[in-house]
């Protein structure tokens, strides 16, 4: 029967799909994670920026956390974003007088630029080191997280350095959906590409950027990202562009992030990053959608009508039982493959039933990218993924 055939065709390239990133996850234990520093010589100075725009809730663990490195020459610079709610003070506090910290009420935002990159640009310009390490408010690095990624970025000879570490989850919301749309992403890296020399596949996460100054400020710095709300992205393909050498892994072992907090903070800070992730390509995003729904929406629903209607199920197909184990199957393998990934990252699993809500949140996010063109975060405007205006400035 023709129905059968392609029914079962589905059915099979769905399993054979699920059954194969199952089988891929070990590669992040392995093929993908950062390597055994090398590096047994002297290292130079290490600067820590940490651009911070209204973190009062994340910047004093995340000062503390950098000054508890093991990196033996290294200081830490916080450059303060035009905060209102005390991010400067608490920053302050947190450093208690520690020599090595610097807090910097950064200068106004000049036309042109967001936010981020204009912070990271003054911060590098006050930088001593020849090493600058990048990192968010909300990360808190490991005490040997600078020394081992300065080690591998002399051993390797690289000229970038990025990682990708391991998610805080305090909500229901962040349980649910942070990892599902993080390893969504981190899926449709292509990170041998990344890595080699010669080819233009780029990457790197803004949560954690190493390089070398000399390289960076060879391309301008974030000069040469100012506008653009994914500039952590932009400015590893402006290195990429200049034959400079980078390194991207799984390193969970060097920091933690907790990115957002519930789930309207989710959808508007993934929503205004994912669609600039596809190079703003409305048929790139339509057809992670339509994916979404074929591979992971499709069979829920295929499941739920033959659950409840066995007869039509039977009139379609014949006989229900095998289609609705073969069903159940290919629902359940999803949630395999995300108990797969939590145990990679350390936690115990047991979320893993909470999968198909956070692909629910993803193509959330992911129409809402396809529809907005105009998009804002902690007060900044972006349109098409560029810096529009400063509401402060611009009344």
């Amino acid at each position: 029967m023709l129905s059968q055939l392609l029914f079962g065709g589905y059915l099979g390239m769905l399993s054979l799909l699920w059954t194969g990133l199952l089988l891929g996850v070990s590669q992040w234990k392995t093929k993908f994670r950062l390597p055994d520093a090398a590096w047994t010589g002297d290292l130079p100075r290490l600067s820590v920026i940490i651009p911070a725009r209204n973190e009062a809730l994340n910047i004093e663990t995340c000062v503390r956390a950098a000054l508890a490195s093991t990196h033996p020459n290294l200081e830490v610079i916080v450059v303060d974003d035009s905060s209102t709610d005390g991010t400067a003070r608490l920053a302050v506090q947190a450093a208690a007088g520690d020599p090595r910290v610097r807090v910097h009420t950064g200068a106004a935002l000049p036309t042109g630029w967001a936010g981020k990159p204009w912070a990271c640009q003054q911060g590098a310009q006050l930088a001593t080191g020849s090493h600058l390490l990048f990192i968010d408010a909300d990360v808190q690095l490991n005490p040997e997280a600078a020394l081992s990624a300065a080690k591998v970025l002399e051993g390797r000879a690289l000229d970038l350095l990025s990682g990708f570490g391991t998610w805080r989850l305090d909500s229901f919301w962040e349980r649910a959906a942070i990892p599902v749309i993080g390893w969504f992403i981190r899926g449709a890296i292509h990170i041998e590409a990344v890595n080699l020399p010669g080819r233009p596949e780029a990457f790197a996460n803004g949560q954690f950027i190493l390089v070398r100054r000399g390289p960076y400020e060879a391309i301008g710095g974030h000069a040469a990202v100012q506008a653009e709300v994914l500039d952590d992205v932009r400015l590893a393909r402006a290195m990429k562009k200049r034959a400079y050498t980078l390194g991207l892994y799984f390193a969970p072992e060097l920091f933690s992030v907790r990115l957002y907090r519930g789930l309207g903070e989710i959808v508007a800070g993934y929503g205004k990053n994912l669609y600039e992730g596809m190079d703003r390509k409305p048929h790139v995003a339509i057809i992670a959608l339509l994916f979404l729904f074929v591979t992971l929406g499709a069979p829920w629903v295929a499941l739920s009508v033959g659950l409840a209607d066995t007869t039509l199920l039977h009139n379609a197909l014949g006989e229900p039982r095998f289609w609705l184990a073969w069903l159940a199957l290919n629902c359940a393998l999803p949630i395999g493959l995300r108990w797969r990934l939590e145990r990679v990252e350390g936690r115990s699993g047991a979320l893993a039933w909470m999968h198909p809500l956070g692909n629910i949140v993803l193509g959330v996010v992911l129409f809402r990218a396809l529809t907005a063109v105009r998009s804002s975060w902690k007060g900044r405007v972006f349109h098409d993924g560029k810096a529009l205006s400063d509401p402060e400035r611009s009344g």
